[in-house]
């Protein structure tokens, strides 16, 4: 009895430690590419320049809306953004390649759209970043990733990330 005990409270303190308590991590995930592996050059600008497609599990219940941003870290002059997508249904657990889930805002070469990674040297990471949101946003096409990173505060629920790596060749 006392070793059922025992397990069941490692059970308890492992799924709170791992944020399990109430239901599952969100994640995302692609099957284009590993996390923190390299990106095809079809999602680049050497390639077709269109979003992998994406996959979001473990999304919480009470999500009203998704948001997308993708972005490079390692750009030279800052963080360059790639991609900004917002009021995503909830019941959008997969983003199709050369797809547009949602609404998009304005990226770092100033266009509605997904620009894929184009590194001018080294190899970079790219940071597919999603967020479930306890509302919709109902924001206008052609905001700002800093637009909508305050739009969004308050209203996290919960977040994942996949990183993936380009180097041009």
């Amino acid at each position: 009895m006392r070793k059922f005990i025992i397990f069941l409270i490692l059970l308890f303190i492992s799924k709170y430690i791992l944020g399990e308590e109430g239901g599952k991590i969100m994640q995302i995930r692609s099957p284009d590419f590993e996390h923190n592996g390299f990106i095809p050059k079809k999602f680049t600008c050497q390639g077709e320049d269109v979003n992998p497609t994406l996959i979001i599990e473990g999304i919480p219940q009470d999500t009203k809306s998704l948001a997308l941003i993708v972005d490079d870290p390692d750009a030279p002059m800052g963080t360059w953004v790639h991609w900004v997508v917002f009021d995503i249904e909830p019941t959008f657990n997969k983003i199709e390649e050369n797809s547009v889930p949602g609404k998009q805002g304005i990226n770092d070469f100033g266009k509605k759209d997904y620009g894929g990674p184009c590194p001018p040297f080294g190899t970079h990471r790219y940071f597919f970043k999603v967020y479930a949101l306890d509302r919709k946003l109902n924001l206008k096409e052609g905001i700002t990733k800093k637009e909508l990173e305050k739009a969004m505060q308050g209203h996290i629920l919960d977040e994942a990330e996949l990183i993936g790596l380009y180097k041009k060749q």
